[in-house]
């Protein structure tokens, strides 16, 4: 394989990796969210915070030069995700 593409890969490996190792440690905060979100009766969605958080991530990547189109969906992607995990626990206080 080309030197300089090997190089860009393993660049792109490790990318991923530390992309994997947050979002590990985001969901670890978004599960603690969600058990105190059903200890204290909060519904697991809250509309005004995931329209806030869409807006400054928009901002974040058009800073950033990154496309804020996909920004959205890969934080509404998440956003989803952590919406099921809070209506399992919600589920599970019941």
């Amino acid at each position: 394989m080309d030197e300089k593409l090997k190089q860009y890969r393993e660049s792109i490996n490790n990318i991923d990796a530390a992309l994997v190792f947050m979002l590990a440690e985001r969901f670890k905060v978004t599960q603690a969210v969600g058990e105190y979100k059903a200890k204290n009766s909060l519904p697991p969605a809250d509309g005004a915070r995931e329209k806030e958080q869409i807006a400054r991530l928009r901002q974040l990547a058009s800073d950033a030069n990154l496309d804020p189109e996909f920004s959205e969906k890969f934080l509404r992607f998440i956003i989803d995700e952590v919406i099921r995990h809070h209506e399992r626990i919600r589920e599970g206080s019941d």
